[in-house]
């Protein structure tokens, strides 16, 4: 869904490409939601984050600690900064953090390796509906040879409209580790999860770049 959306600074609420096209429509400029006209600039967008971030806005904190990951809007790099925001916005409740911190162990990157610990921020997150967290804690059961574990989760996330959950299972199925039924009702979930999402507002957007 993110990468069919767009996060509002000022509200710091996520609107998908079809709603953002539809109020265009009805001539809103501003944000949809709170009605503040969208910001210009870095400086204010950044101003913008920082005040909701004030505000303990898990979202707002989580946006901040993704921006000194990317060293965006005029930051520099600060991993270790991104972190200490990312595990406070987990605190508050931002399950995109709990996913954000997974990686980070997962990868390496930021922190010592440690797949252990990235499974259970993982595993905390998808427990919650985080689709892409549930993805990669299927893969992670996957790698450790845990086929049927691995399977239900990728199952879950599949249903949820995770389509790198599909061809996962299709590898697991090619490769022996999953029954064609398996990957039959991965396909379809899949597949019903984003009939539901469709719009007419939304195909539109993408069809004109939004």
């Amino acid at each position: 869904m993110n990468e069919h959306s767009a996060l509002n600074a000022c509200c710091m609420k996520r609107i998908c490409a079809g709603c953002h096209f539809a109020a265009q429509k009805r001539g809103i400029d501003d944000c949809p939601f709170c009605r503040t006209p969208l910001p210009d600039s870095d400086a204010d967008m950044l101003a913008m984050t920082r005040a909701r971030v004030a505000k303990k806005d898990p979202t707002a904190i989580l946006s901040l600690g993704q921006k000194y990951f990317l060293g965006d809007l005029g930051l520099q790099k600060d991993m270790q900064k991104s972190m200490e925001l990312w595990t406070e916005a987990a605190e508050l409740g931002s399950l995109e953090a709990l996913y954000c911190l997974g990686l980070a162990y997962m990868n390496g990157d930021l922190v010592q390796r440690d797949e252990a610990k990235a499974a259970e921020f993982y595993a905390k997150a998808a427990m919650q509906g985080h689709a892409q967290s549930r993805n990669n804690l299927g893969c992670y059961e996957g790698r450790k040879g845990n086929y049927d574990r691995a399977v239900k989760h990728l199952l879950i996330s599949a249903r949820m409209g995770h389509k790198s959950s599909v061809a996962a299972i299709k590898m697991m199925f090619t490769n022996g580790n999953a029954t064609k039924e398996q990957y039959s009702d991965a396909l379809k979930g899949y597949q019903e999860a984003v009939e539901e999402t469709k719009s007419h507002d939304r195909d539109e957007a993408k069809r004109l770049g939004y």
